[in-house]
């Protein structure tokens, strides 16, 4: 069984099985502040622009500073860097306690900005050491045990954080989050990493310029890239509160709209990854852009009815964590381990562009007053395009490869 798979590999590999558990417990407090985020802006009846602005400044970190990130990940101890970036991000969430009212928005959005600076930093410390300590088979075992945990942490983070918050307040979900972030960087003192090279000698601006060459050279990786970025359209944030705030306004609180849509998706990228794992590889990699289209598709039809919605949100998830682990494990196994840090920060750099043109676009046309639904079938058809970039272009590098 698949399971039993990722269990032994998980017995095998300590500092894997200590990443991962610290992946759960942390993103499993993040959705309670990201709930309280968005539920506190519903609250104090904030703009469409704030809300829209929330998520974009959630995504700007690794756009702005990946060619920094990248040479920082590469120049650094991981063990020191994982612990240094989780302790800022403990305190940049117990700020958020004392927002309490639309004049400290700023403040907000600033305490939103730093969070993701180091959330980013730590992410890409953990995929470039991942691809660097394990062979193709096991990256792929580790990549979906992450995109499972993910999914599994959101369904439980979410559900838990919509009714924390209705019965108790915003407030003490950052403390929440807060404390699991401690207990997390507890957990990380008992890595055991190996030491690397570092390329101490080299000046960052020389590091930047050969990132870039290294990945225009081998376009195998370039277009690998930019087909993981179009995952990006799958950051529904702005989406789900809109949708909370105007379509379902009169079905429940918001807190709890917010947390049950996105556990219902995240449910849908638990089972979607089990299942699709199995069957997932290159010649197919087209249908699985197909079904993620359709899937959106099929949402924006059921969007207008709050429990239909709940049908068609779980289609739009059901392909996405195959679509993002698989991509990402390509990119690594097909990357020099010399320039895994740069490429993977230029990897998430273009992903979170296009989750930030996502955020962006949906605030700017619901303001134009088109339709959640024809906003969601627009995402949708771009994942159609995607499945024909794939077969007609893409796939020939691959055979190239081979």
């Amino acid at each position: 069984m698949k399971a039993m798979n990722y269990i032994n590999f998980l017995k095998r590999n300590k500092n894997i099985r200590i990443l991962t558990f610290i992946q759960f417990i942390v993103y499993f407090g993040a959705w309670f502040s990201q709930t309280g985020v968005f539920t506190l802006l519903i609250t104090l009846n904030a703009p469409t622009w704030a809300i829209s602005t929330s998520a974009f400044l959630a995504f700007v970190p690794g756009i702005l500073l990946a060619p920094i990130n990248g040479i920082i990940v590469e120049k650094n101890k991981p063990k020191n860097l994982l612990i240094i970036t989780a302790i800022i991000e403990f305190f940049s969430i117990i700020f958020l306690v004392f927002i309490t009212n639309l004049t400290m928005l700023y403040m907000l959005f600033i305490l939103i900005f730093v969070r993701l600076c180091v959330a980013e930093i730590y992410f890409q410390t953990q995929m470039s050491l991942v691809a660097k300590i394990l062979n193709k088979d096991d990256l792929k075992l580790a990549n979906e045990i992450y995109s499972i945990i993910w999914g599994l942490s959101y369904t439980t983070g979410m559900a838990s954080a919509g009714i924390f918050i209705y019965f108790l307040n915003i407030q003490l979900a950052f403390i929440f989050d807060g404390i699991l972030i401690a207990f997390g960087v507890c957990l990380l003192l008992f890595l055991r990493i190996p030491t690397f090279k570092k390329r101490l000698n080299h000046k960052s601006l020389k590091m930047i310029k050969q990132g870039i060459a290294y990945i225009f050279k081998h376009k195998i990786i370039l277009h690998l890239i930019i087909l993981h970025a179009i995952i990006g359209i799958t950051t529904y944030e702005t989406l789900i509160t809109l949708l909370a705030k105007h379509n379902y306004k009169d079905e429940l609180s918001s807190s709890l709209i917010i947390g049950f849509l996105n556990s219902v998706r995240a449910i849908s990228l638990v089972f979607g990854s089990f299942i699709l794992s199995k069957i997932i590889n290159t010649k197919r990699l087209n249908l699985f852009f197909i079904g993620q289209g359709f899937g959106l598709i099929l949402w924006a039809f059921l969007q207008e009815n709050f429990y239909l919605s709940c049908i068609g949100i779980m289609m739009a998830g059901f392909f996405t964590s195959s679509l993002w682990s698989y991509t990402l494990m390509l990119i690594q196994h097909y990357t020099n381990k010399e320039f895994h840090g740069r490429v993977i920060a230029y990897t998430n750099m273009l992903y979170l562009s296009v989750s930030v043109l996502v955020s962006i676009m949906t605030g700017f046309l619901f303001e134009c007053n088109l339709g959640l639904n024809f906003i969601t079938a627009i995402f949708g058809s771009i994942f159609i395009i995607a499945s024909f970039y794939w077969t007609f272009f893409y796939i020939r590098y691959f055979k190239v490869a081979r």
